[in-house]
């Protein structure tokens, strides 16, 4: 939504998408909102709950099966299996999506893997596209006169241009620029406790090959694989910053992570939305 500063003030009605890697502050920032006034959407939680629910369960059930005690009552329909996804806790989402490497060490083959990869971008779109309608039920059916989309952190690598003209139809889009001190606290975590990470095809590719000649390792199965998203994850950050800076060029606008840490409420937040409409 390009949009002047002016009226972006006036809207009795203002809906916006967060942009920006994970970590970066997007459910920190939702979170000083007043949640009488603002509706929160995690697309990571409409992933997991509604687009990608059967294939976290049944990752779930088929790790329970390889545990006799469990197996035995699951096929007794003795007890159930059900997630408990929450904006605040998305751990079943991620652990779904896995981590490239040895199986032996907890890590997926590769072509599991790719269709994991896939399923999740799938789902990361449908939840996107799901934005407009969700900003009508929020109006419509409890009341909320605001709308914050809090958008995942691989958003920028969908390479999807529906997806951005129906977000940019319908919020704006704002970026959140990390600084080089926030950075590199991310890769510090990177390198502490690794994540599972979505990846574009073409750059995973090229990635793996540089960490398998790097290290002189054969195959991908003999990846260690929180080494390789340890590895993996700074050229990640780099790969993204400019699909960030091009999205919010195109469709949005940009704030640095620093002026959005001082936000304290609503009005904090607008006159920034308008300070950077306005440069």
């Amino acid at each position: 939504m390009k949009i002047s500063a002016q009226a972006f003030k006036q809207l009795e009605h203002k809906s916006i998408t967060l942009l920006g890697m994970s970590g970066v502050g997007k459910t920190t920032l939702a979170n000083k909102l007043d949640n009488q006034q603002w509706f929160h959407y995690s697309g990571d939680y409409r992933i997991g709950t509604k687009y990608l629910e059967e294939p976290i369960l049944d990752n779930i059930k088929a790790k329970a099966m390889n545990v006799d005690f469990l197996a035995d009552l699951l096929r007794s329909d003795s007890i159930y299996i059900c997630n408990n996804i929450t904006v605040n806790n998305l751990e079943p989402v991620s652990t779904f999506l896995g981590k490239l490497g040895s199986p032996d060490l907890g890590g997926l083959e590769f072509n599991e893997f790719m269709k994991r990869q896939r399923l999740h971008r799938q789902a990361e779109i449908f939840a996107m596209l799901d934005v407009p309608d969700f900003m009508k039920k929020a109006q419509d059916i409890y009341g909320y006169p605001n709308f914050l989309n809090d958008a995942g952190g691989s958003l920028c690598e969908l390479d999807d241009d529906e997806v951005f003209k129906v977000l940019s139809n319908n919020t704006l889009i704002l970026y959140i620029r990390a600084n080089q001190e926030h950075e590199k606290l991310l890769c510090e975590r990177a390198v502490s406790s690794p994540k599972p990470l979505y990846f574009q095809e073409q750059f995973l590719q090229d990635h793996i090959n540089i960490f398998l000649e790097e290290n002189n390792i054969q195959e991908i199965e003999q990846m260690v694989p929180d080494e390789f998203n340890s590895w993996v994850f700074p050229k990640l950050l780099e790969h993204r910053k400019p699909l960030y800076e091009f999205i919010a060029e195109q469709y949005g606008y940009t704030v640095d992570l620093e002026d959005i840490q001082n936000v304290r409420d609503e009005k904090d937040l607008v006159d920034l939305i308008c300070q950077s409409i306005n440069q």
